[in-house]
């Protein structure tokens, strides 16, 4: 299970927006981000929701797996 993980991007990545119900926009996640997983697959393939600065957006698991290392520290800050 993915979800309560989380991950420091070492690479930047393109999210979709999920909050915004009417409109889908793409948001570029820098570098060095700190994401947390909310939900998504446990397969490892597909989309995932993710927390990112305040806001929920989705991300392809495998950019997470490849782009990103996990946090095994708790106290990291986001």
């Amino acid at each position: 299970m993915f979800a309560g993980k989380r991950f420091r991007l070492t690479i930047p990545i393109l999210a979709v927006n999920v909050e915004d119900h009417i409109k889908s926009s793409t948001v570029h996640i820098p570098s060095g981000a700190i994401l947390e997983v909310v939900s998504g697959p446990t397969d490892g393939d597909g989309m995932m929701d993710v927390l990112w600065d305040g806001r929920t957006v989705a991300v392809f698991s495998i950019d997470l797996n490849v782009r990103g290392t996990e946090i095994a520290d708790k106290s990291a800050r986001a």
